[in-house]
């Protein structure tokens, strides 16, 4: 057992709930592997019995990589961890390279979890990382960057960020600098491996780092970390109030249409609602990304002027007396195709089509929305009519046999409801909208955050 004086592992994991078990990603840098020794002095001292699994993820992007793999096997046997190595197989891609590998490791990971039942990953990002990574993108947002993450991006990483709705990533360390975390590892002479990109300055990141380790570096890392800090806690506090004014003023009258009563333009602080606002138009249209932020300030000021008829982010926003209506525009939408277990359909629908035939397709209602029947609604028939002809269709033989779930669909079929701006990666920051949008258009529910005693409530 490791011997730690003050006990940092206690400070690091007790607010952790380890119920399901805990996946340690481990690369064999200086962080993940005193993430890990650390946890493993934790969980030995208060729940031995915990499953505890590390995964190292070899992306075969560098020759030395899988011996660093087989390095940290050696490790986690010496400490009687079991581990597992995965390999990013597949062509990489020649642009935007750490975003994919990101992507990669994240699924791999998540694959492993939930091949063991454990919904909880921990990676060992620290407070270092986290100055980088708000620093880098305020440099973007200084610059013009990216419309989704501009102001809110400064918070950095979130304590928790749920993965694909399901697996919960849980970094404990943003609050340690790593030259603690070497110290832990140097005491108990242990080694760990030096990634040679980490200092290759043809990356962002590498050479953000190099400009901080001169000069007024410490500095710059503790006014990022107080950013992030308070930006953090602010981004929470749109978040409850956005969530409240989802509440208060949005409603689903019929599939793939959500209603908007005229209120919300005059209810709250203006920044609460163009964010209710930009989430609703992702949701809708089946983005990743919330719109342009100039863009849905400027949507907001024309709606308040009066009633219009605009698209944005794959989104119809139709502003009559009866309210404010959005729903799926018919271009772009997914063509006919059968679905493999787990499609994000269109970016709004999780599918689950379990059919060995191949029989069954899935396709947008188009057309056949026309021949449905429509109840006595306060809500136009021809705007619940556009909105059906977007939703996604099973279809057999030429033959519309209705939305996924209904009466003629065939039981092998499952489909819920996404929110497209978080159906991948969900910040903890962001709970409270998240959570308020998928009681609204009847998404699966939250999973709970893995803390003690907390809840996504």
């Amino acid at each position: 057992m490791l011997d730690i004086e003050p006990d940092l592992s206690k400070s690091l994991f007790s607010h952790i709930d380890f119920t399901s078990g805990a996946v340690a990603a481990v690369s064999g840098g200086s962080d993940s592997t005193a993430l890990l020794l650390l946890l493993k002095h934790h969980l030995d001292r208060t729940a031995p019995a915990t499953k505890l699994l590390a995964v190292t993820i070899d992306h075969g992007l560098r020759p030395g990589s899988a011996t660093e793999a087989q390095g940290m096997a050696r490790l986690c046997a010496t400490h009687a961890i079991a581990h597992r190595i995965l390999t990013w197989s597949g062509p990489k891609p020649s642009t935007g390279l750490p975003a994919a590998a990101r992507e990669a490791r994240y699924r791999l990971l998540a694959e492993a979890a939930q091949a063991q039942g454990i919904g909880l990953i921990l990676t060992g990002h620290t407070a270092d990382d986290q100055a980088e990574t708000v620093l880098m993108r305020q440099v973007r947002d200084e610059s013009g960057g990216h419309a989704d993450t501009a102001g809110r991006g400064l918070a950095g990483m979130a304590p928790a960020t749920l993965y694909d709705w399901r697996s919960w990533i849980v970094r404990p360390l943003l609050g340690t600098r790593r030259a603690a975390l070497r110290d832990v590892l140097r005491r108990q002479h242990v080694n760990w491996a030096d990634d040679p990109t980490n200092v290759d300055e043809a990356f962002e990141r590498p050479r953000l780092r190099a400009a901080l380790a001169d000069g007024d570096g410490v500095q710059r890392i503790d006014d990022a970390l107080t950013l992030a800090a308070r930006e953090g806690n602010a981004r929470r506090q749109l978040g409850l109030a956005t969530a409240d004014l989802i509440r208060r003023f949005a409603t689903q009258p019929a599939a793939g249409l959500i209603r908007l009563d005229p209120g919300l333009l005059n209810a709250g602080e203006q920044q609460a609602t163009v964010y209710a606002l930009r989430l609703l138009l992702a949701t809708t249209g089946g983005i990743a990304f919330l719109p342009d932020q100039a863009r849905s300030e400027a949507l907001f000021g024309r709606l308040k002027a009066g009633f219009l008829c605009a698209t944005l982010s794959r989104t119809v926003v139709d502003s009559r007396r009866s309210g404010i209506f959005l729903r799926r525009e018919a271009r772009g939408l997914p063509p006919a195709a059968a679905v493999a277990e787990g499609t994000l359909w269109d970016g709004r629908w999780r599918i689950t089509l379990n059919d060995s035939s191949g029989a069954l397709l899935i396709a947008p209602f188009g057309a056949a929305a026309k021949r449905l029947p429509i109840g006595e609604e306060e809500t136009p028939p021809s705007l619940m009519r556009a909105a059906l002809a977007a939703e996604p269709a099973l279809w057999q033989a030429g033959e519309c046999l209705g939305l996924p779930g209904s009466s003629r669909a065939p039981a092998v079929v499952e489909a819920r409801p996404a929110v497209a701006p978080f159906a991948r990666f969900l910040p903890s920051f962001d709970l409270a909208p998240a959570r308020a949008v998928a009681g609204l258009i009847g998404a699966a529910p939250l999973p709970a955050l893995p803390f003690s005693g907390h809840s996504a409530g």
